[in-house]
């Protein structure tokens, strides 16, 4: 499935954060305890791969897939990236086209 999927897409590691604001590096009115979180994940390395996403379900997906004696994997498009402080401007335009290409690859 890996193979199907990631062929012409770029391959990485999701970390799977355990929350929104925080865990991701967003501050609303409390301060971080660790601020230099995304910088330390960006700079993480397991052989050749790298984070490449950072979300909050996947940890669940691959989780009830193990239950259950399911393989599973996460597509997901990349919105932000935060270490460069770079932002999708048209963020439904990059699912859309995740979507789009997921299927192409899965027929």
């Amino acid at each position: 499935m890996l193979s199907k999927l990631s062929k012409n897409q770029i391959t990485g590691i999701t970390a799977t954060c355990s929350g929104f604001y925080g865990p991701q590096g967003r501050t609303i009115r409390a301060p971080l305890k660790k601020y230099d979180l995304i910088d330390i994940l960006a700079a993480f390395r397991h052989g050749q791969s790298i984070i490449t996403n950072f979300e909050m379900e996947t940890s669940a997906i691959y989780g009830l897939a193990s239950v259950f004696g399911h393989q599973a994997c996460s597509v997901n498009a990349i919105i932000a990236n935060r270490p460069n402080k770079v932002f999708s401007s048209n963020a439904d335009r990059s699912v859309d086209r995740m979507i789009k290409t997921v299927i192409d690859l899965l027929l």
